[in-house]
């Protein structure tokens, strides 16, 4: 179904609720206000009305959290499709850095048309992924498969190459492209701290402390 049979509003929820779900568990409605900037309980009649529509797009219990019913992750995946694809535009072809294009990929994501979007990835080369490394759903909606763990869960002496970062956080971005912790970038823990799980990373011939809020944006695939 086109996205431009849902509000902008509805567009968000699933698209948010997609992201924090991921993982396999339900997103937590307190997860959910935070990310949109809205009160819980505005939050809560939001989902209830996504959980009443024809198809459902939404499965929502009350204090177990919410999930996408096969119509609303279809939906979410266009907007994540349009989403990830206007990123990779935007860096590839006007010259956006990495840290400048997610709030621009939020505003154009929902007004673009299905044929600008099927032109878009033609002129990229139907790219796998997006700038920060995050995967791009095909034409289809499938998403391409991959096996990341968090940066966080290394310890010493491990391997591993940088597949994907966090992409909301412009500071944190602009942070680690300093520090070439960027994806494709091969990296070692030499060193790692119980008492405030920082990890010592050798990248190239750098090295850098980060700290368990960085590490759990990164995402790596162990070599």
């Amino acid at each position: 179904m086109l996205l431009e049979h849902y509000t902008q509003s509805t567009q968000d929820y699933l698209k948010h609720i997609f992201e924090l779900t991921e993982d396999g568990s339900p997103a937590s409605t307190t997860e959910l206000a935070k990310r949109l900037g809205v009160a819980p309980a505005s939050v809560t009649g939001m989902v209830q009305k996504l959980a009443a529509t024809e198809p459902p797009l939404v499965i929502y219990h009350k204090h177990q959290g919410v999930s996408l019913t096969p119509a609303g992750e279809r939906t979410a995946l266009e907007v994540v499709r349009h989403h990830r694809l206007l990123e990779t535009w935007l860096v590839q072809s006007l010259g956006y850095s990495w840290d400048e294009v997610h709030e621009e990929a939020c505003r154009l994501e929902h007004v673009i048309s299905e044929e600008f979007e099927e032109r878009m990835a033609k002129a990229l080369g139907n790219p796998t992924h997006d700038p920060h490394g995050d995967p791009i759903p095909d034409a289809s909606l499938a998403m391409p498969k991959e096996v990341t763990v968090p940066l966080s869960s290394l310890r010493p002496e491990q391997s591993a190459i940088i597949r994907r970062v966090n992409d909301e956080d412009p500071d944190l971005l602009r942070h680690l492209n300093e520090l070439g912790l960027v994806p494709g970038a091969q990296l070692t823990v030499k060193a790692y701290s119980q008492f405030d799980d920082n990890l010592t990373l050798k990248v190239g011939r750098r090295t850098a402390v980060l700290g368990a809020s960085v590490t759990s944006k990164i995402y790596v695939e162990e070599v």
